[in-house]
C-alpha cells in the first residue's frame, strides 16, 4: 500500500454508510461534517479531494461547493 493511501485506513468514516457522505443538498451535509470534525486524518482527506478534484460528496469536512471555494482561494493567494 502506498504511503498516500494509508490515511484512509485511519479515517473516522471507515465502515460507515457511504450515503451519509453524499447528501442531496449542502444543508444535509451536517452529519458527514460532524464525522469529519472528529477525524484524525481530516486534513489528508481534504487534500486528497482537492488534489483529485472529487466532484461529489463530503470529503475532509468540505462539500463540493466548499472545496471549489478553497481551490479558488488558493489560486488567488498562490
Amino acid at each position: 500500500m502506498a504511503i498516500a493511501e494509508i490515511w484512509n485506513q485511519q479515517a473516522a468514516c471507515r465502515g460507515l454508510d457511504p450515503e451519509i457522505f453524499y447528501p442531496v443538498s449542502e444543508e444535509e451535509a451536517e452529519q458527514a461534517k460532524a464525522v469529519c470534525g472528529q477525524c484524525a486524518v481530516q486534513p489528508s482527506c481534504l487534500e486528497h479531494a482537492l488534489g483529485s478534484r472529487e466532484r461529489d460528496g463530503v470529503w475532509g469536512g468540505a462539500t463540493e461547493k466548499e472545496r471549489r471555494r478553497i481551490i479558488r482561494q488558493r489560486r488567488r493567494s498562490g
